[in-house]
């Protein structure tokens, strides 16, 4: 059968995808910028990498609101 996430095990798994996607995002951006002739000291490297992983956790929760609202109607 299907095991139920614990909240905690949900968390934590939560938790870990943020942390990988703030490090693959930064990675990313001091591999992709110098193609493009950016260059970001490692601070701004940073805070851009913070900037997107806020608007990735916004868009998850608002589609994630929305399928609820359609599943439940």
């Amino acid at each position: 059968g299907c095991m139920k996430q614990s909240r905690l095990m949900s968390l934590g798994e939560a938790a870990v995808n943020v942390a990988v996607g703030y490090v693959l995002a930064i990675a990313t951006q001091i591999a992709v910028f110098p193609w493009f002739g950016i260059e970001a000291a490692m601070s701004e490297h940073l805070t851009i990498g913070l900037v997107f992983i806020c608007v990735s956790l916004l868009r998850g929760y608002l589609l994630r609101r929305m399928f609820e609202r359609l599943h439940g109607e």
